[in-house]
């Protein structure tokens, strides 16, 4: 088990509240405890990666940002890596699902769509609302985590929960 980094922000160091990060994404069919034994940190699986959502990280091994684009689940980054770090093609890729914060457009009242329009899986439901615009909710089950909602959103508000940050 690896430490997370705790968040001393101003606000939190003056209230007496420490938040912890949540770990950093993984590439998919990766477990952190596969990067954290076997992998190198040689950039095989960031150079491979079509949709460069994959990026060093502080020790060199791979973060995943859904910033820019989302996981085509290609597998380019599991057949360019040396080593025993991937798991096999029919285990979950990802560990993570999609969550939405309360900054999410239409939580707050303005109508948007995006993040339903983008979801290959159709996980990402609107429950209608009287008076306001209808409200995303996310079918956990369907979610496969390949981030096409978190890149596609205007307001940033879709963040990716693992079991242990969930």
């Amino acid at each position: 088990m690896t430490l997370a980094a705790t968040d001393l922000s101003r606000r939190n160091f003056l209230t007496g509240r420490a938040r912890t990060a949540p770990p950093p994404l993984r590439p998919p069919w990766t477990r952190e405890e596969a990067i954290a034994s076997a992998c190198t940190g040689c950039g095989a699986c960031i150079d491979a990666c079509p949709e460069a959502i994959l990026s060093p990280g502080s020790n060199g091994r791979p973060m995943l940002s859904f910033a820019e684009n989302e996981c085509t689940f290609c597998r380019a980054c599991a057949d360019a890596c040396p080593e025993p770090v991937f798991l096999e093609a029919n285990e979950r890729a990802f560990a993570h699902v999609a969550a939405i914060e309360e900054s999410c457009f239409a939580k707050t009242g303005v109508h948007c769509q995006s993040c339903g329009d983008a979801c290959p899986e159709t996980a990402i439901r609107f429950r209608p609302r009287l008076g306001g615009a209808p409200v995303p909710e996310i079918e956990a089950g369907r979610c496969t985590g390949c981030g096409a909602c978190a890149a596609i959103c205007p307001a940033h508000a879709i963040i990716m929960n693992t079991p242990e940050t969930a």
